[in-house]
């Protein structure tokens, strides 16, 4: 076996394992699939004799490729949009993959989404690579552009906050009523209800697919996330999304937009709005 056949091979023995640390870190198959894409390209361009630790090298580049796309998707601010999106292709994607099946099968849940999306890009590739996959602090460090003892305390913040959200709200009937009384007082732009449901530091976030459908990537504070809402969300309908209460938009009977929410003391303390295909694929939404 030549070495480059024996790159190939490892890479195609990594490849489900690259999929998973990028899909922690971004959060969509689509953006996951680009990233393990991307170190493919820069596998091939490399010499095979630079390449020691073949796992470790493509674990370090789909980091740094996350990293970056972290930082990309930060950087974009937009308004939400009012009226539903336009229709879309279908995505070419939906066909059975082992390979996907085994990352949508390990990947984390929308709550746990959520709150990753809280995190800066340094923090998130920290803490997914060390709470979630165990790569050492002096390897994060060289990613992240920090040192280790850096590297370490961004993973110890990230772990305080996603800490701090691990008890939202549970009971089914409970979020329901709170997610249909956010539903009526958007519809009927009542502001001061909708004050009444959101926690005051609620964040309002959306994908990169939400984005590119006239979306802002985020809104912060009570007053904030109700002006946005009020008077809005006439198309969306009550759905549960992975078994949590939410809403959905849809068109043709096929989800198109997503809303997730998470909800802490009776209030709405994050709204998450999904518009990837594959990412709602895997949510399992249920009109209601």
């Amino acid at each position: 076996m030549s070495e480059r056949e024996w790159l190939t091979e490892g890479f195609e023995a990594n490849r489900t394992h690259l999929r998973a640390v990028a899909y922690r870190m971004l959060g969509s198959t689509g953006e996951a699939d680009d990233a393990v894409q991307e170190a493919w390209l820069r596998l091939n361009r490399t010499d095979p004799g630079d390449v020691e630790n073949l796992g470790g090298w493509l674990t370090t580049v789909v980091a740094r490729v996350c990293l970056d796309m972290l930082r990309t998707r930060r950087s974009r601010r937009e308004e939400l949009f009012d009226d539903p999106p336009p229709e879309r292709d279908a995505d070419p994607e939906g066909s059975a993959d082992p390979e996907r099946e085994a990352l949508l099968a390990d990947s984390v849940g929308l709550a746990m989404l959520v709150v990753l999306d809280t995190l800066t890009p340094p923090e998130r590739v920290s803490f997914v690579l060390h709470d979630m996959f165990g790569v050492p602090f002096e390897e994060i460090a060289t990613i992240v552009g920090r040192s280790p003892e850096a590297a370490r305390q961004l993973a110890s913040r990230a772990r305080r906050r996603v800490g701090s959200a691990e008890e939202p709200e549970t009971d089914p009937s409970r979020q329901r009523a709170i997610v249909e009384a956010f539903l009526a007082a958007a519809r009927g732009g009542e502001f001061e209800a909708l004050l009444a449901l959101l926690d005051p530091e609620v964040v309002a976030r959306a994908d990169e697919a939400g984005v590119a459908m006239g979306a802002a990537a985020e809104v912060r504070g009570a007053a904030a996330v109700a002006e946005t809402f009020a008077g809005r969300a006439r198309a969306a309908q009550p759905a549960l999304v992975g078994g949590v209460a939410g809403l959905v938009w849809a068109q043709g009977g096929e989800p198109r937009v997503v809303f997730g929410f998470t909800i802490k003391d009776g209030r709405i303390v994050g709204i998450d709005l999904i518009g990837d295909p594959g990412r709602i694929r895997e949510l399992d939404v249920s009109p209601l």
